[in-house]
This record gives C-alpha cells, sequence and structure tokens, in this order.
C-alpha cells in the first residue's frame, strides 16, 4: 500500500473518531468508577443529622447516624405538618418539622413519554428512597437553634407566588428565628433567615443552607456532560467534583487521564457570592447565597450514598433588641435554557448558565438551541424544525460548496497527469512528490478544499448533538410514526423483527430503521463522488457509510435526521453541480 493510501485511510479513521466516535467513546468506555457496594436503595441516612455540626466546621464529614428503612413516601409525608406549595410549575410542600423543604414535584415535565405518565418528582423527604431537600438554619456556640426536630409555625396555609409565608420558632432563652419563604412562578425560592434578640445579652450566630441527597443516580457522567456537584466558585463552574469524590473512591477513568477530578476531601471554597447544588442532565437543586456575602461554601460525603452541598456565611453578633437577616435563594426545577439565562441576566446570579454543560462549543451550540426552538415553536414539529435547521446549514456552506466542487473538477482533470507522474518517479517518492505539487501550483487545484465543508459541519454536528443531549426543551420531542422522543435513539430495529421477538438485542447491534437510511443516503452520496483511481481508497470510500452506521445508530434521532437531511441535500447540489462541471462525470484515462 501507497504511503497516500496509508494516509487516506488513517484519516478517514482519525476522521469518524474525532466526529462521531469521541462522545461514544467518553460516554460508554469511560464511566466512573462503579458505586459502593452497600445500595442506597435499602437505606436512607440523614447527612444532616446535626445541623449545628453542618454549619460550623465544613471540614466535618456529615453525620452518619443508625440506618432506618425505607418507608413509603405518602406515608411519610402525613406524618409531619406541611404547607402546601402551589404554582403554575410546581406542586409540593414545606416540612414545618425542620422547617425543610422535601418534597416537589415538577408539573411541566414527566417522567415518561406516555400522557397518563406521573410529573418528575425532584425532592423527597428524609426516611424514603432517594431522598433531596433543601434545609435552612443557624449555628453558634452555647445557642439553642432550631434543628431537623424543631416544630415551626407558618402564618399561611400555602405558599404561592402571591403569597410568601413565614415560619418562627423560638428557643427557651426567647431568642426568636424565622423563615420566609417567596416563590416565583417557575422554579425559584426566595429565603429570608431572620433571627431577633430580645435578651439583655449579644448573640453570636452564623446562618448556612444545605441540600442533602441519599442514593447514586442512574445517569452517568461522561466527558461531554458532567452529572453531580458543581458550583460556581469564581470565573467559571466546577465540573471537577464526582460522587466517586465525595465517597473517597478513586475518580473516574478519564479523570484519572487528564488529571482534572478533585480529590477526596477538597470540596470546600471561601468565595463570595457564587452558587452550588447538584445537577442532573436535566434537574437541578441550587443554592445562591447573597451574591453580595463571603461564603465558606462545598460538598461533603458519606461512604454509604448521602451527599450534601452546604455554604455557611461569617459569624454575626447580634446585640439586645435587635434583629439580622440574611437572604438567600433555591432553585429546585428543570434546566430550561431561556428560564436559566434570564435568572442569570435579570437575577444577577453570575455564571447561572454553567448549570447546563455546554462545554468548548457553547458559542455554537446555545445559537442553534435558541434557533431550533424558534423554528419549533414556528412549524409546530420538532422535527420539522431540524430539518429546515439542516437546510439553512446547508445554505450557508452552499458558495463553499460550489468552491469544493470547481476544485474537485480541477482534481479530476489533472489525474491522468498525477498518474504519469506517480508511475514516472514510483522510485523517488520525494521527487514525486516535488512533481504533484508543481502541477497543483500549475493547474490551481487544491486536494484539501473539498474537506473544507465536511471540517466546518463538525463543530455544527457536534454542537446539535450537545444541544440535543442537554437541552430539556428537546426531551420526548416526538417528530413522526413510532419516533416519539427524537433526544434518544431510534427504538424500532429490524433485529428482533420491529419488537415481534420478545428480545433487546445488544445495543452494538440493536440498528435502528432511521440508521439504516442514513447508512444508506451516505452509500448514494458517496456513489456520487468522483470514483478514486486507487482500489485500496475504493475499499475505503465503499465501507465508510456501513461503518458510520453503525457508529451513529446509539446517537439521538435528532442527530441522524440531521444527518441523512444533510445527505440528501448534498446528493441535490451534487446533482447541480455537476451540470456546471460535467468534466467531473468523465471517468479518468
Amino acid at each position: 500500500m501507497s504511503d497516500d493510501n496509508r494516509n487516506l485511510i488513517l484519516f478517514a479513521i482519525i476522521a469518524a473518531v474525532i466526529l462521531l466516535g469521541w462522545p461514544l467513546i467518553a460516554g460508554q468506555f469511560l464511566p466512573p468508577a462503579p458505586p459502593p457496594a452497600r445500595p442506597a436503595a435499602k437505606v436512607e441516612r440523614s447527612a444532616t443529622d446535626s445541623p449545628d455540626k453542618a454549619a460550623t466546621s465544613a471540614a466535618e464529614r456529615p453525620a452518619a447516624p443508625a440506618g432506618r428503612t425505607i418507608r413509603d413516601r405518602a406515608l411519610v409525608l402525613k406524618e409531619t405538618p406541611r404547607i402546601a406549595i402551589v404554582t403554575p410549575s410546581l406542586r409540593g410542600s414545606i416540612n414545618l418539622k425542620g422547617g425543610r423543604i422535601d418534597d416537589l414535584v415538577l408539573l411541566r415535565h414527566r417522567d415518561a413519554i406516555a400522557a397518563n405518565a406521573p410529573p418528575v418528582r425532584l425532592l423527597s423527604p428524609s426516611g424514603t428512597a432517594n431522598s433531596y431537600f433543601a434545609s435552612f438554619g443557624w449555628a453558634g456556640d452555647g445557642i439553642a437553634a432550631p434543628s431537623k426536630d424543631s416544630v415551626w409555625t407558618a402564618d399561611q396555609p400555602q405558599l404561592t407566588p402571591g403569597q410568601p409565608v413565614t415560619l418562627r420558632w423560638a428557643n427557651a432563652q426567647g431568642l426568636q428565628f424565622a423563615l420566609r419563604f417567596a416563590i416565583d412562578a417557575n422554579y425559584m425560592f426566595s429565603v429570608q433567615q431572620i433571627v431577633s434578640n430580645p435578651g439583655t445579652a449579644p448573640v453570636t450566630l452564623k446562618s448556612y443552607a444545605l441540600v442533602s441527597r441519599s442514593g447514586v443516580p442512574s445517569e452517568i457522567d461522561t466527558w461531554t456532560n458532567h452529572v453531580g456537584p458543581v458550583g460556581v466558585f469564581g470565573p467559571g463552574a466546577n465540573y471537577d467534583i464526582t460522587y466517586q469524590n465525595l465517597q473517597g473512591q478513586d475518580p473516574t477513568v478519564w479523570a484519572r487521564m487528564t488529571g482534572t477530578s478533585a480529590k477526596a476531601g477538597e470540596n470546600y471554597f471561601d468565595h463570595r457570592g457564587g452558587w452550588l447544588g447538584f445537577g442532573d442532565i436535566y434537574w437541578l437543586a441550587a443554592l445562591i447565597p447573597d451574591q453580595k456575602t463571603q461564603v465558606h461554601a462545598g460538598f461533603r460525603g458519606t461512604p454509604d450514598n448521602v451527599f450534601q452541598a452546604d455554604y455557611t456565611t461569617p459569624a454575626v453578633t447580634i446585640a439586645p433588641g435587635k434583629t439580622a437577616s440574611q437572604s438567600a435563594r433555591f432553585f429546585a426545577g428543570a434546566k430550561e435554557v431561556a428560564l436559566i439565562d434570564d435568572y442569570q441576566d435579570k437575577g444577577g446570579i453570575a455564571n447561572f448558565d454553567k448549570a447546563i454543560d455546554w462545554g468548548w462549543f457553547r458559542v455554537i451550540e446555545k445559537p442553534i438551541f435558541y434557533y431550533l426552538s424558534f423554528l419549533s415553536q414556528l412549524i409546530g414539529n420538532f422535527g420539522v424544525a431540524i430539518i429546515a435547521l439542516t437546510i439553512t446549514v446547508r445554505g450557508l456552506l452552499y458558495p463553499i460548496a460550489q468552491r469544493q466542487f470547481a476544485s474537485m473538477a480541477k482534481m479530476k482533470a489533472i489525474q491522468p497527469k498525477m498518474k504519469a507522474i506517480q508511475e514516472r518517479y514510483k522510485d523517488d517518492k520525494e521527487r514525486q512528490q516535488q512533481e504533484i505539487m508543481a502541477l497543483y501550483k500549475a493547474e490551481g487545484a487544491n486536494p484539501l478544499a473539498g474537506c473544507l465543508p465536511i471540517l466546518l459541519q463538525i463543530p455544527i454536528m457536534y454542537a446539535l448533538y450537545k444541544v440535543l443531549i442537554l437541552t430539556i426543551e428537546m426531551r420526548h420531542q416526538p417528530f413522526a410514526l413510532w419516533i416519539r422522543d427524537l433526544s434518544a435513539p431510534d427504538p424500532l430495529t429490524p433485529i428482533n423483527l420491529f419488537g415481534l421477538l420478545q428480545f433487546t438485542p445488544p445495543a452494538f447491534i440493536a440498528i435502528g430503521i432511521i440508521p439504516i437510511l442514513l447508512g444508506i443516503s451516505m452509500y448514494f452520496q458517496f456513489k456520487l463522488n468522483p470514483a478514486p483511481m486507487d482500489e485500496a481508497q475504493k475499499q475505503v470510500f465503499a465501507i465508510m457509510p456501513w461503518m458510520l452506521m453503525f457508529v451513529m445508530a446509539p446517537f439521538a434521532v435528532g442527530l441522524q435526521l440531521y444527518w441523512i437531511t444533510s445527505n440528501v441535500l448534498t446528493i441535490l447540489q451534487q446533482r447541480v453541480l455537476y451540470a456546471r462541471h460535467p468534466e467531473m462525470l468523465v471517468p479518468a484515462k
């Protein structure tokens, strides 16, 4: 095999890996370290059994009291007095025992595609499976502050966007504590922590806030999308801390390769403002302290799957007869892009859009997202919107495609001369390359011109891939017929006779109908290209469509729809441009 052929095959393999293979490799072959042997589904432990400890020392691990058997959520919710949460986006309740926000479902999003599927549950009380809640409190030496067992009184029966709720509790010394909750129409709680000192001596307290979560989520933290602890403690977001770090385990394979993962115990930061919490692919629970307040914030965890994000404010001394307050916010909901951006821009939460792990191509991904959202609202079908996006991209690249085909025409025209040079200097590779380069210069041909449209589409396709897997607006979006979720792989495969055979084929051979159509479209696109003279090159181009078909099969149908549409448009462009350059259809001699 000649050096040219060897280089061509190597380039084809590398291009395929960069274009499509790396996200699959990163997501499938570099998973996080395995979870600990003891599953969280059997035992739930409170990381905040002692709020005093949680607030006093950021270096101290969460308390791990004796295990308690998981109980039914409905029974747990009935056992404590509660204040209802009623908004257009949320339903749930605040637990008056402990003053926790620990019961929340998201009305705009459902667990599954079915119309009767229940809404997504985000928060759940302690004692239930995968408990998840937020708590706000105070700590001080020698001060009896409210704890997880303190029962508060409320001034309103429910919390709504137009009706705040104030919880009150007083200790035996008369120190009065209050939590004032307000909520908007979406997912943002505003919390004011108030302490009044009616006594005769000053008291010193500091406030804290925390989010506690038990259980490791089933979603995988990958190179392309961070799942787990996330926070902003400076100019950017920190994606390096994982659940495995908080458990004291080794970091992931990818983290060990790149040296990016935080070490166990090095998870606390002193910073002014910022935010922190836990992020899933589509959901987020995040604490947002007053953006002008210096906080000591970070994450902690226990080996038995209990995790906590918390921050502590500096201690304040409250003189007799005086009152002190500290404001905070708590986001609990879906990572809806426009809403997150609005909270950042109008709500003054720096880098809040980093809750979505856009990555390096953020500058391309966000415009694609907003354009797709516009098209889907205009057209009414997200799949058709992807087709319209593809037409837009191909239209923008059409002038480049014209230059590409003109260059390919020149390359086709000089192929006989190139073949003669290769034969003449077949024993002198250096002279052969010199003569070929001179021929390129004399004829005005550029062998790399045909790669430019492909190179330009690589970041666009990767950006679309990220948009489809990251943004909740794309979740459960239907197209037509059996395609009911464009953010998921094609569920219909001939391997099991389209579901007639009761077995699920392995992922690497579960080739759906849409990936098959993708392979066919690539085959016909390649057939329209001028056939290379070398037999090895012909074999590479012959196998490439079917190789990419298998690579693309596990990806979102929406991405495959984009590529199929792009291939069809490319075939149409080739028909038009061949008419302008008929010399490309003439076999080389």
